[in-house]
């Protein structure tokens, strides 16, 4: 037994779950009791958005701490570079567990993953998808990943994902509520292909998602690529209505949300102090901007996230945090929670202040970015560079190969009107410009350079040149994983990370 207060973490993930489909947020008629539960008791984040609202890429920054841009991971089906700690390796060298449960996506194979646990993670306790795939007959297979077997046999619990992550989450909680932890517990629903027991299908095969204005968006003036996504949709006629019908996907959030309850009421019963994280790796378009699934854009459909967060004796319950917050916070959160050094290595900023006192604002705005969809596919636009920033009120994209965005988040909360080019608001988009091109610095973008500065609408741009700013940008300091870093010039240890060329 350890001679010290325990310090364990527990962070439950869904896959594109969209933030307002938990009735804490919104009222949609999608049933989401435990999470609903899970905020009552804790805090919810009202504005967190993911770092790159794509799978893989989002959960890198969530594991690893640094940006998608940084640690390599900046479409799926790309792994984390080897010089990129994740959690699991950094905790396990503390002599703290880290069990991993569910889908990882992070090992540079496909949708399912390879089947291997990666170092760091606990192998008694690790299981991908490939792994539950593993445990199925070619049959179980091919039903596991088709929708209609919903409708073709009678679905047990026991056959689907989410039970079987419950299962050994339940098992890791038994057999690890006396020491320091961090347990993952990462399903994919309600990811399609939406398998549930029959019943849950049934309840939502009349269901329809809440009517948005922004369904009827035309996409005029906004950016030529996502007039491109919306293909054959931007000539539908939607003025006699528009319906979001996907009983799947409805039906396999309400299902996963009495599986996350089932973890935490083993929570509550064998570790009741721990640190309780729920969020989303990103949402999902059901039509918004006449736009489907995911992909290079920042609408707050698939960027913002749900995240909630319970600390016994610091969150009051149905705290709100109002202020914008990121998936890169997640990371120092936890090593700080667990009693352990944050790495200047981490791109983001412990969200502890902000626990004790919502109105604490952690920063003073958050990115979003975008590289590819997908290395292995040819569609999905292919390779869309993208950087956006939002203080909260206004959202600025800034897209390499398209078109620009500027939004005002009270006006026009479903984001139809770009104000990319109105000179009213040339000043504080010119701000946000600037804190886009400061973050990039900062967090050495290898795609950086004079062509993000240089947007047509930026009239007081520098003039182009090949050195740009002109400056070296070294990786800071990671004690334990890389030695200082050396200097160019003079081969000897450098002594600032970022200095004149």
């Amino acid at each position: 037994m350890t001679d010290h207060a325990l310090r364990q973490t527990v962070l439950l993930m869904t896959d594109a779950t969209r933030w307002d489909m938990l009735g804490c947020y919104r009222d949609t008629g999608v049933a989401t009791p435990r999470l609903d539960q899970l905020a009552a008791s804790g805090m919810r984040f009202e504005r967190a958005y993911t770092t790159q609202p794509v799978c893989a890429p989002a959960r890198s920054a969530l594991f690893t701490g640094t940006w998608p841009h940084t640690n390599g991971t900046w479409s799926n089906n790309l792994a984390p570079g080897l010089d990129v700690p994740t959690l699991g390796q950094r905790l396990r060298d503390a002599g703290v567990a880290a069990a991993y449960i569910g889908k990882w996506h992070l090992d540079g194979t496909d949708y399912f993953g390879n089947g291997r646990c990666p170092d760091g993670w606990d192998p008694a306790h690790w299981y991908d998808m490939r792994t539950y795939l593993e445990e199925l007959t070619e049959d179980e297979r091919v039903a596991s990943r088709d929708p209609a077997t919903v409708d073709g046999i009678d679905v047990e619990p026991q056959f689907t994902y989410a039970h079987r992550c419950t299962e050994r989450a339940l098992d890791f909680i038994r057999e690890n509520s006396d020491r320091d932890f961090l347990l993952v517990v990462s399903y994919d629903e309600p990811h399609d292909p939406g398998i549930t027991p029959p019943e849950y299908a049934a309840k939502y095969r009349d269901y329809v998602f809440p009517h948005d204005d922004n369904v009827l968006d035309t996409l005029v003036g906004k950016p030529e690529h996502q007039q491109v996504w919306a293909g054959p949709r931007l000539m539908e006629d939607r003025s006699g209505g528009y319906e979001r019908r996907d009983r799947h996907y409805f039906a396999s959030q309400e299902f996963v949300d009495g599986q996350l309850g089932r973890v935490l009421d083993a929570i509550d019963e064998q570790t009741p102090d721990a640190l309780v994280i729920y969020t989303s790796d990103h949402g999902d378009m059901l039509g918004s901007h006449r736009l489907r699934a995911k992909g290079s854009a920042m609408y707050d459909e698939i960027a913002r996230v749900p995240l909630l967060v319970r600390l016994p004796g610091v969150t009051e319950p149905g705290g709100v945090g109002a202020h914008p917050v990121s998936h890169i916070d997640v990371a120092p959160t936890v090593m700080e929670h667990l009693g352990l050094p944050v790495p200047a290595f981490l791109q983001g900023r412990s969200l502890a202040p902000a626990l004790a006192d919502p109105a604490v604002r952690v920063s003073d705005a958050v990115f979003v970015e975008f590289g590819r969809y997908e290395v292995d596919h040819d569609g999905f636009g292919g390779f869309q560079p993208m950087r956006g920033v939002t203080d909260g009120r206004y959202k600025l994209v800034v897209n390499l190969l398209s078109d620009d965005e500027l939004y005002d988040l009270v006006g026009d909360p479903g984001e139809m009107v770009n104000l990319i080019a109105v000179p009213e608001y040339a000043g504080v988009r010119d701000l946000l410009h600037d804190r886009l091109l400061e973050w990039q610095n900062a967090t050495r973008d290898p795609f950086r350079g004079y062509y993000w500065e240089r947007r047509p609408w930026r009239t007081d741009a520098r003039t182009a040149t090949w050195e740009h700013d002109g400056m070296t940008r070294q990786r800071p300091d990671d004690p334990g994983y890389q030695p200082r870093l050396l200097d160019y010039v003079t081969g000897l240890e450098m002594t600032e990370p970022v200095r004149q060329k």
